[in-house]
């Protein structure tokens, strides 16, 4: 990864980000599978740098391009969620090609801050993601009944659907019941009622359902998955959150996500940390694990 490049063309050549946008070769958002394989690298920008026990493990922006680049490589992946500065990278080094582009398009709630659930819109605006020919937005949308910050981000989450539903483009919202902690740390419920009570909400937000899809959770208990599943028809894919350091975590989590895959309505994977920082080190074999669960 030959950092020096990157920053010589981004301090004596900016508009060549825009140019690699306008250039590069796009597909449909799904191919003949009618599945997603998206690797998720927008934690940064809300400050979540840690991996497990490894406080600061996506701290170093050319290890993640690096580990990022070999997931886009590996045959499956459909493409990358993330925020401008990685997107920025990575189409300057041409790893976009041909791949669905998620812009991430709210990170203002970081991590650990009072005002972590009043999640303002500071990535990607629904004009960027059109102006840059990328292929669908996604937003985080956390709900804790006891925080007011909540509320705003309810209304912002509404009208950020309005706007990509005007451009045609796919959003994919991902909520969460959450609630804080007597440490005061924002813990997401994952109980198969609080689950199903944020689809709900999810489901219902702004003037048209036509281009929501949700990402969503497997449950605490998987096989809660499937009356979980059946709140609402619009189309959904996993995350996969934190899953644990050891190789016993990583097969788990691919357990759990295989069950959930077989659901009607669950039309893909949406996974970051796990795959690109797996507890073995190896991502390629973790990668291709989870191309293989589809």
């Amino acid at each position: 990864m030959d950092v020096s490049a990157l920053v010589r063309t981004r301090t004596q050549h900016p508009e060549e980000v825009a140019e690699a946008a306008a250039r590069r070769p796009r597909r449909a958002l799904l191919g003949d599978s009618g599945r997603l394989m998206i690797v998720a690298a927008d934690h940064p920008a809300r400050g979540a740098l840690g991996i497990g026990g490894r406080k600061l493990a996506m701290a170093n922006r050319a290890d993640l391009l690096e580990r990022l680049c070999l997931a886009l490589s590996r045959p499956g992946v459909d493409g990358v969620l993330a925020t401008a500065d990685i997107l920025d990278d990575l189409l300057l080094l041409g790893a976009l090609d041909n791949k669905i582009v998620m812009g991430s398009m709210n990170r203002g709630g970081l991590q650990g801050a009072a005002f972590e659930l009043d999640d303002r819109f500071t990535g990607h605006r629904p004009e960027d993601i059109e102006r840059l020919g990328f292929d669908a937005g996604k937003l985080l949308l956390r709900i804790d009944y006891s925080d007011p910050g909540s509320l705003t981000t309810l209304e912002s989450t509404a009208r950020a659907i309005d706007a990509m539903a005007e451009r045609r483009l796919p959003v994919f919202v991902e909520p969460f019941i959450s609630r804080r902690t007597p440490e005061g740390r924002v813990k997401n419920d994952l109980s198969a009622e609080a689950v199903t009570r944020s689809i709900a909400i999810a489901s219902g937000l702004g003037g048209t359902s036509a281009y929501t899809w949700l990402k969503v959770p497997v449950t605490e208990h998987p096989d809660d998955m499937a009356e979980v599943m059946a709140t609402s028809t619009l189309p959904a894919v996993l995350l996969g959150g934190e899953i644990g350091d050891t190789p016993e975590d990583q097969e788990a989590a691919y357990e759990k996500w295989r069950g959930a895959l077989r659901l009607p309505t669950v039309r893909g994977l949406v996974v970051g940390r796990s795959l690109l920082y797996p507890a073995d080190g190896d991502v390629a074999a973790a990668v291709d694990t989870a191309v293989g669960l589809l």
